[in-house]
């Protein structure tokens, strides 16, 4: 898990060249951009832009991927997001590992995740040994703007 500022990107662009199309495609983004999916480089890097409100932590699912990372940028608003790795979740799955969405669902089981706040303007890398629990409140539900980009790393 790394967390940092848009105006840091460069430094994780290097990580791979899908990285670095990703975090050019959000250097860019226009913030009316409807909600829906959009192909960055074919099933190798695309973005999913979402709206919603943010929930309490009991109301959101843990969840890992196999073959994407995902890096959650925050457009407006702001969210926290929890971190386990993914070894301490493996013995509570809830929704098995689908191939086609590329997600696993954990039941509610780590004693000692990480806290994360993402602001508007920062961004979360996930890759597929880091457990995350985003879409959760800060201090109240409020709105949030965001962009999860998957890129294909394995």
């Amino acid at each position: 898990m790394i967390i940092d500022s848009l105006a840091n990107a460069a430094d994780y662009a290097t990580l791979s060249p899908l990285f670095a199309k990703g975090f050019a495609y959000l250097r860019n983004f226009d913030p009316s951009t409807p909600d829906g999916k959009y192909e960055i480089d074919g099933t190798q890097v695309y973005a999913a832009v979402q709206r919603y409100t943010t929930a309490p932590e009991a109301q959101k699912a843990w969840e890992a991927h196999r073959v994407y990372a995902d890096i959650q940028y925050i457009v407006s608003g702001r969210e926290k997001i929890l971190y386990a790795p993914v070894t301490e979740l493996q013995s509570a799955v809830s929704v098995p590992y689908n191939d086609a969405k590329d997600v696993e669902k954990y039941a509610d089981c780590v004693k000692n995740a990480v806290s994360t706040v993402i602001p508007a303007g920062s961004f979360g890398i996930y890759l597929p040994q880091d457990g995350h629990k985003p879409g959760c409140f800060v201090d109240a539900p409020e709105p949030v703007v965001k962009v999860v980009v998957k890129v294909r790393v394995r």
